[in-house]
C-alpha cells in the first residue's frame, strides 16, 4: 500500500471541507458544473466514474466469469440484503428516527418527504462505485460485475413495485431515462472498454498506472458532491445531521448483516467484502432522480436522498477499513475453512 493509500481517510476528509467550502465561495461555478448533466446523471460526475471504475474493469477476464457460480454463496447473501432486508429496514428506521424521535427538531410539513427519501434510496442498489470499494477490499471482481449486473436487472422490475409498496403509492414514476442511460455509462460502455485496453495493452501495468488516477478521481468526486451540497449544508445543518442517522446506521446493519452471514455460510473473503459493500451503498443517481421526479427538486425528499450522497464515500471507506481489517477474524470461522479446505481438495 502507498503512502498516498495509507493517509486515504485523511484525504477524505480534507476534501469534504474544501468542498463545503468552495461550494460556499464559489456557489456558481458548482452550479454550472451541476448542471451539465443528461436525464439527471452529472456528466462531469460520469466521467470522474469512469476514471475510478475502468481500473477496476482491466482485472476482468470474460472467460473467467463462467466460474461465478462457485460464488452461489455471496450471490445469495447479497440479493437476500439489497432486496428483502435493504429497503425494509431503511423504512423502520425512517418512521423511527424522522417519524418520532428527531420529529420535534425537524420542519413538520418535510416529515413525510424526508422519509420517503430514505425510502427510495435503500430500494436502490449501488452500480458502478461498487467496483471501487470491491478494489480496495482486494474483492473478486468477476464476482463484482456479475452480482452489479444482476441487480441492474432486478432494478428493472423490483425497484418500482417495493417503493410503491413502502410509500403507500399507487404508482411511482421510474426515471427510465436515468436507470437506463446510468447502467450505459456506469456498466456496458466502461465493461466494453476495459476489454478493449485488455487486448491491446499489458494489464498490469496499464492498471498499476491508473491505479493513482482512479484514486484522485475519487477523491474529487468527493470535492464536487460536497461543493454541490455545500449551501444547503450550511444553510441546514442539523437536518442534514439528523438524516444522516438513519442512513448511517443502515449502512452499518446491513453491511454487518451481509458480512456475518456470509461467513456463516463459509463463502470466501474476497467475496464477503463486496458482498458486505454493494449490500450497503445505494445508486445514488437513480435515487436522486426518483425523489426529484416524484416530489420536486426542493423537496424533502430530494433532500435525504442528496445526504445519501453526501454520507456514501466517507461512510463506505470506513466499511472497506472495517472489512479489511477484520480478515484474519473472518477467516478462522469454521465455515470459511471447511469451504477452503474443500476448494484445496478440488
Amino acid at each position: 500500500m502507498s503512502t498516498f493509500e495509507r493517509y486515504l481517510t485523511l484525504w477524505v476528509a480534507l476534501c469534504i471541507v474544501v468542498g463545503i467550502g468552495l461550494g460556499h465561495l464559489m456557489p456558481g461555478v458548482f452550479q454550472a458544473i451541476g448542471a451539465a448533466e443528461v436525464a439527471k446523471v452529472n456528466l462531469p460526475v460520469a466521467v470522474l466514474i469512469w476514471l475510478m471504475i475502468i481500473p477496476m474493469l482491466l482485472k476482468i477476464d470474460f472467460a473467467a466469469l463462467a466460474q461465478v457460480s462457485r460464488y452461489w454463496r455471496g450471490i445469495g447473501v447479497t440479493l437476500f440484503i439489497n432486496w428483502a432486508v435493504k429497503p425494509f429496514s431503511m423504512a423502520l428506521l425512517g418512521w423511527f428516527f424522522i417519524g418520532w424521535l428527531f420529529r420535534p427538531y425537524m420542519p413538520e410539513t418535510q416529515i413525510d418527504s424526508y422519509i420517503a427519501g430514505l425510502i427510495i434510496l435503500a430500494a436502490a442498489p449501488c452500480t458502478a462505485m461498487v467496483f471501487v470499494w470491491s478494489n480496495l477490499t482486494k474483492g473478486e471482481p468477476h464476482f463484482t460485475l456479475s452480482q452489479v449486473a444482476l441487480n441492474d436487472a432486478i432494478m428493472v422490475v423490483a425497484f418500482a413495485p417495493i417503493v410503491a409498496l413502502l410509500l403507500g403509492l399507487s404508482a411511482i414514476t421510474v426515471p427510465w431515462d436515468t436507470l437506463i442511460l446510468s447502467v450505459l455509462l456506469y456498466i456496458v460502455l466502461p465493461v466494453i472498454v476495459a476489454q478493449v485496453v485488455r487486448r491491446n495493452t499489458d494489464v498490469e501495468r496499464m492498471a498499476g498506472r491508473l491505479q493513482p488516477v482512479s484514486l484522485v478521481a475519487l477523491l474529487t468526486t468527493l470535492v464536487l458532491l460536497f461543493g454541490f451540497q455545500g449551501e444547503q449544508i450550511i444553510a441546514q445543518p442539523t437536518v442534514i445531521a439528523l438524516l444522516a442517522v438513519p442512513i448511517l446506521i443502515q449502512v452499518y446493519f446491513n453491511s454487518g448483516l451481509a458480512y456475518l452471514l456470509n461467513r456463516v455460510s463459509g463463502e470466501e473473503h474476497c467475496v464477503a467484502g463486496p458482498s458486505a459493500l454493494i449490500g450497503a451503498s445505494n445508486f445514488f443517481e437513480l435515487a436522486v432522480a426518483a425523489a426529484i421526479s416524484l416530489f420536486g427538486f426542493t423537496s424533502g425528499a430530494a433532500l435525504a436522498t442528496v445526504v445519501g450522497v453526501l454520507v456514501e464515500v466517507p461512510v463506505m471507506l470506513s466499511v472497506v477499513w472495517i472489512v479489511n481489517g477484520s480478515k484474519g477474524w473472518y477467516e478462522r470461522g469454521a465455515a470459511v475453512r471447511t469451504h477452503a479446505a474443500t476448494i484445496k481438495k478440488v
